[in-house]
């Protein structure tokens, strides 16, 4: 009986220290957001506001940098990272892998935040001139897009330049060695790139891509729990009026947070727009043609629809 009742007792103890961790496991609620080396969510993370306002929900935040849009995508869609910002292009490219994603929210257009470079002394005057020539960027990003457009407009098809996907790092060491003649890129490598090497805009993006900046999130993630991505939709609202307001306070902010010069983190916030919407047909519609782009040149493996991926 003594034997009896011990083993009772264990099997009892086992079952409430079982209770006790999954209470303690749905207590610890976790939001994990992916940034990149510029923008919003960067300044949100050192101010740490978002923190506070999930606080009284119950909920943390852990962060994750990634270099850009497309690596950051993958992490969502592989489940690594429940939020995070890209360009327009990335999106489409994940969309194309998963129904994981959706879209949260986005910023107006900021057209002139990337641009195709060339090197100051290069005889490439136009985009035109670019037949034959090695261009590079990073494969589905929002760059990617723009140049489509832009060899669009141009009268060149896809194949008539010599691309190379290279990540910003690379990208940036191939354009100063001379290893390729064009670089397609987006703020703070771009004035950084300008600032640098006295480097020309060939042409940006206005009058070819929006260049929208979107909040996007783990489907799951989003419908689980609404209040928590409103939360998070007001708390980079409250960053976006806080820079617009005052662009040298965001810029002295950003250095220090990303190893960028406060002049040239001011250069690009100038060109960058704020204010989160939530994603209307206009912007459903804009982001149609970047998917149909795609694939018409194949770059993409299957039609997609992009409002399948748009939280109602």
């Amino acid at each position: 009986m003594s034997r009896r009742r011990t083993i009772l007792q264990s099997v009892a103890a086992l079952a409430v220290a079982g209770l006790m961790l999954g209470a303690a496991h749905a207590a610890d609620k976790t939001i994990n957001i992916g940034y990149q080396k510029y923008g919003t969510l960067i300044l949100l993370k050192a101010k740490g506001s978002l923190e506070a306002r999930l606080k009284p929900l119950g909920w943390s935040v852990t962060w994750s940098e990634f270099v850009g849009g497309p690596a950051l995508l993958e992490a969502l869609n592989a489940g690594a990272i429940d939020f995070g910002s890209t360009g327009d292009a990335p999106p489409v490219f994940a969309q194309a892998a998963s129904d994981a994603l959706v879209y949260v929210g986005y910023e107006p257009a900021a057209p002139l935040g990337e641009a195709i470079l060339v090197p100051k002394d290069s005889p490439i005057k136009t985009v035109a001139d670019l037949k034959g020539k090695r261009l590079a960027f990073n494969k589905g990003s929002n760059v990617h897009y723009l140049v489509v457009k832009a060899l669009e407009k141009a009268g060149l098809a896809y194949g008539d330049v010599q691309i190379s996907y290279l990540a910003p790092p690379d990208a940036r060491a191939a354009f100063e060695n001379g290893s390729i003649d064009a670089w397609a890129i987006w703020d703070p490598y771009l004035a950084a790139a300008e600032a640098a090497t006295g480097a020309r805009e060939l042409t940006t993006a206005e009058g070819l891509a929006s260049n929208y900046q979107f909040y996007l999130g783990r489907r799951a993630f989003v419908t689980s729990d609404p209040k928590v991505v409103d939360a998070v939709i007001g708390a980079i609202n409250e960053i976006d009026t806080e820079v617009a307001a005052d662009t040298n306070a965001a810029a002295a902010a950003l250095g220090p947070a990303t190893g960028i010069p406060v002049p040239i983190i001011k250069a690009a916030l100038a060109r960058q727009t704020y204010g989160v919407k939530r994603i209307d047909p206009g912007v459903i519609e804009a982001q149609q043609s970047v998917a149909n782009a795609f694939l018409s040149l194949k770059l993409i493996p299957k039609p997609i629809t992009v409002s399948q991926a748009v939280v109602k």
